[in-house]
């Protein structure tokens, strides 16, 4: 089955037979490759790689050892893919004590199997493939719209009236798969295809076995990781509603010098969360500039640069000229990100004279620049 990628990363251990406890047994024959791996062990807790390393690939095969503590997500990436930023590997689900046969080819198809998890995983693969190939496919020609120039709206137009089909879909075959087969394993780790509360009502389809098991680690990675995402977009609609006092914060701008969020009361604040990796943020200044010429004098912006090194974000203003006040929001600062539950980037929050949030915009929002005009042009 064709898989995204994740990132990058493991060593070699040159031995062949059952896998060790501790340690997953990694095999097989890949067409696309190339000479050698770059294998990972992600945790997504720290969201960091916990081990990684590089291993040879001979005649397109491969045989070595990954250590685990636990079940976590193993990726495998062609080094030559790598330094050329392109996709050829493959992502299993790590398993202690088990061993995986990968088979296919790096940059289209591949089928896994192996030991007891991972032939129960292959049975489960083989149901959900058809479904993520289609779900892959409106992602690819959402892509290709958007690359012709098709309206971002309209292409979320587009999206919104198939994905939900699809969705559904999965989860009809995920469940029905988990129903069948309670005491799998494989039926656990099936939670990375679904959304929201979807994973939680699959756990509990689950066997008590399997359900307080070795799979507990990994499922609960994103359960847990949804809980705390909707428990942030319940506090970002309380904390970033109209009407709302502005949580106020002091950050360091570009000279090095505090500078206090309440000290610019008086006028229309626009708080702009952005980042020098965020294409979406950078796409859009030309437009800001263009209104913050148009009605100069009526409204202030305040570029809250986030998850950049200060060097980054001192050469973005300056390549891209942005004449605004900025403040640096890193992590030895207050964290303005948390103070207004940031769910995305770029996001607009306008604070009105008053120091209270009268609109908040997240992504690149025509609708912020028609909101501009009936505040201004009175």
């Amino acid at each position: 089955m064709k898989k995204l990628l994740l990132g990058v990363v493991l060593l070699a251990v040159a031995q062949t037979g059952i896998a060790a406890d501790g340690k997953l047994h990694i095999k097989g024959k890949m067409t696309g490759l190339g000479d050698s791996v770059v294998v990972g062990v992600i945790d997504y807790v720290a969201q960091n790689y916990v081990y990684r390393d590089t291993v040879p690939v001979k005649g397109c095969e491969f045989d070595f050892y990954v250590p685990l503590k636990k079940v976590a997500p193993v990726q495998c990436i062609g080094l030559s893919a790598l330094r050329e930023n392109r996709q050829a590997g493959f992502t299993v689900v790590g398993v202690p004590g088990e061993e995986v046969v990968v088979s296919g080819e790096a940059t289209d198809r591949y089928d896994i199997n192996g030991s007891r998890f991972y032939q129960q995983y292959h049975e489960a693969d083989v149901l959900v493939e058809p479904v993520l190939k289609e779900i892959n496919e409106l992602m690819t020609e959402c892509r290709a719209r958007m690359k012709k120039g098709v309206s971002r709206d309209s292409v979320a137009a587009y999206y919104d009236s198939k994905a939900p089909g699809l969705q559904t879909k999965l989860e009809q075959t995920i469940f029905g798969f988990a129903k069948a087969h309670p005491t799998y394993e494989a039926s656990a780790a099936l939670v990375s295809h679904l959304e929201g509360e979807q994973m939680q009502k699959l756990v509990e389809l689950l066997a008590p076995e399997v359900r307080d098991g070795r799979m507990k680690d990994y499922y609960s990675v994103f359960i847990d990781s949804y809980l705390a995402q909707k428990e942030s977009k319940e506090r970002a609609q309380k904390v970033q509603a109209a009407g709302t006092e502005a949580p106020d914060f002091t950050l360091n701008d570009i000279a090095g010098k505090p500078l206090k969020l309440s000290s610019l009361r008086g006028k229309y604040v626009v708080l702009d969360f952005w980042g020098s990796w965020c294409g979406w943020c950078i796409k859009g200044f030309p437009k800001m500039k263009e209104y913050y010429a148009k009605y100069k004098g009526k409204f202030q912006i305040l570029g809250i640069d986030c998850n950049d090194s200060q060097e980054r974000w001192k050469d973005a203003v300056k390549k891209h000229q942005l004449p605004w006040l900025h403040v640096y929001n890193g992590k030895a600062e207050a964290d303005a990100v948390k103070l207004y539950a940031i769910q995305g980037y770029p996001t607009k929050i306008i604070v009105d004279p008053q120091g209270k949030v009268a609109k908040t915009f997240v992504g690149e929002d025509p609708a912020f620049y028609t909101y501009l005009d009936g505040l201004f042009k009175k």
